[in-house]
């Protein structure tokens, strides 16, 4: 056993201020000699990072894992920043969703705050991240915390942190965070507040109801555009909806209930909050299998659309019934979607500002530039991240007071109608995509002929993401290697395709903040975008083609054949590293 590894692992299992029955789990893994060897690699090879968004793991007790220890270890890092930009009076807003540990973890995190003397504000149930970040607004507080793993896995918990304008840290504060974490090399350093003492100080208390109110009433004002219409035809639109065991539950059928969509088949097995996912492999409604009781529904009961959302509700699945079999919509597509829609319907009412503006990631798709251009409103492209998108309207927000924010969203199924949170928000992008569907049926099409009407008017584009998992240390490595190789290679030609560009985000001045990301832009207009994820054990390629000759079934066919030539190239390089 490497001596290094085992030093850690006997200091954690004996530290004083790690509980008994903590310390006997690495105990266990240390008495069994070679075969818990691996393990303790793993759980102490290097300690559980704190990176920009914040903390993401395994659950379990050491180092490289998440649990009450490594977060209040991020709780108190946060709490000193928050300390030094705000030495007066200050709060947080803390939610969390169905994971093993969230609810612990929101209260490890009061207790912390507590001991620094910040207020802490709680949901009293688990409660989407678009809705923290709603409460971080409405309640002037100046940072919140979502407990939440996303999508990822059962054995996955995770810790975001947001600031006070409601979006997740950014430079300079995420940094000064991860120093923070960084200096807490001890476990005794770590401070906390019993809670039922903060209570009694008045330094913990749940999120008004008043809160979750006003976010309601927010869509119903702000994101729907053809209220009456919802109202009056809204029981016509069939649809299935799970939430995969996750928060969206409650949150979304109460919106879809006041505005009028009455048609809506609750999956009962996916409803209830269940850290085990026990329905599905992974938790994510990008991935169709997520969908399947969802899709079953929709078709046994020959309805118009399917929802799905993630366990901490910011991300949005749609499956359409097209002539009798479903449609699974992907990212890019939605995105078109709302976009088109949303541009359409406010200049159709008069509605749209020409100072109007949307953001989108840099690796999401460029059919979103041709809608603006259409409607003259101008694009903001970002980091891939919410993040980013937050931090580039706030910065607009204090450059051009009058800019008047539209929509935001990115590919991996994130999209923000409203400017009240600063996150991905899969309540009142469902909500929306409801009035659209809606609109469609009562013209007689579906969501799929919206999108080949989408085609003809702007050109057709397609896109495919290309995502290679590499766990533990030897992936970490691997996905490096592939990142270096196409950094120092730089091919010129992709499967018959010229490269025109090369943009090296973490070396050239791109006008946006360093990241590990590689663009190739194609002469034929073709784009591919290359980066390691910043939350999961995998590398992501985004395939993006344009096609203009032909009809569109040509054009749809000839965008297929391109992508599967650029996939399989990409897949042989990396299985060659």
């Amino acid at each position: 056993m490497s001596q290094e590894i085992l030093a850690r692992a006997q200091a954690w299992a004996s530290h004083p201020a790690i509980e008994a029955a903590d310390r006997l789990e690495i105990q266990q893994l240390i008495a069994a000699g070679e075969t818990g060897l691996a393990e303790l690699t793993e759980r102490f090879h290097k300690g559980l990072e704190f990176g920009t968004g914040g903390l993401r793991g395994v659950l379990g007790m050491g180092e490289n894992r998440i649990n009450r220890y490594t977060v209040r270890r991020a709780a108190q890092a946060f709490a000193q920043v928050l300390r030094r930009y705000f030495p007066g009076e200050a709060s947080v807003v803390v939610s969390y969703d169905c994971r093993h540990g969230s609810r612990e973890f929101a209260e490890e995190t009061l207790a912390v705050m507590a001991a620094f003397g910040i207020r802490g504000y709680i949901y009293a149930a688990l409660t989407p991240t678009p809705m923290l970040s709603f409460a971080i607004r409405a309640l002037k507080a100046q940072g919140g915390v979502m407990v939440t793993a996303s999508h990822n896995p059962p054995k996955y918990n995770g810790y975001k942190v947001f600031w006070c304008d409601g979006g997740q840290v950014t430079p300079p504060v995420d940094q000064e965070i991860i120093d923070a974490y960084a200096e807490l090399t001890d476990w005794a350093q770590l401070k906390t507040l019993p809670l039922s003492e903060a209570r009694a100080a008045g330094l913990v208390s749940e999120v008004p109801a008043a809160i979750e109110e006003a976010f309601y009433a927010m869509i119903e004002k702000d994101v729907i555009i053809e209220r009456e219409l919802c109202r009056r035809e809204g029981a016509r639109l069939k649809v299935s909806f799970t939430p995969l065991h996750g928060t969206a539950h409650v949150p979304g059928m109460t919106i879809l209930g006041r505005l009028g969509f009455k048609s809506v088949s609750l999956i009962a097995e996916e409803a209830q909050p269940n850290g085990d996912f026990p329905t599905v492999k992974y938790p994510n409604p990008e991935d169709p299998a997520a969908l399947k009781l969802a899709v079953d529904r929709l078709l046994s009961t020959e309805g118009d659309v399917a929802f799905g959302s993630d366990p901490d509700g910011d991300r949005l699945g749609v499956v359409v019934r097209h002539d009798g079999r479903p449609v699974y919509l992907n990212g890019n597509q939605l995105g078109a979607l709302f976009l088109h829609y949303v541009l359409g319907q406010r200049k159709r009412r008069g509605e749209l500002k020409p100072n109007s503006y949307v953001v989108k990631s840099i690796v999401t798709s460029p059919v979103q530039d041709a809608i603006a251009r259409h409607y003259g409103v101008s694009m903001h492209a970002t980091l891939t991240g919410f993040k980013w998108m937050a931090d580039r309207i706030r910065q607009l927000e204090e450059e051009m007071p009058g800019a008047n924010f539209v929509f935001a969203s990115e590919e991996s199924f994130g999209y923000m109608p409203h400017s009240s949170s600063r996150d991905k928000d899969g309540i009142s992008s469902m909500a929306l995509m409801c009035e659209i569907a809606l609109a469609y049926k009562l013209q007689g099409k579906t969501l799929v002929d919206a999108l080949d009407e989408i085609a003809e008017t702007y050109g057709f584009y397609e896109e495919l993401l290309v995502s290679l998992d590499y766990e533990g240390v030897k992936g970490a490595a691997k996905i490096k290697r592939i990142m270096d190789h196409y950094r120092t290679v730089r091919p010129m030609e992709f499967a018959g395709n010229r490269v025109a560009r090369v943009k090296d985000y973490l070396a050239k001045d791109t006008g946006l903040p360093k990241s590990n990301v590689l663009g190739f832009e194609f002469q034929n207009g073709d784009q591919l975008f290359l980066r390691p994820s910043g939350t999961e054990p995998k590398i992501k390629f985004y395939l993006m083609v344009v096609e203009t000759k032909g009809d569109l079934k040509t054009k749809k066919a000839n965008a297929a054949k391109k992508l599967d030539a650029l996939a399989a190239l990409i897949r042989r390089t990396c299985e060659g590293l």
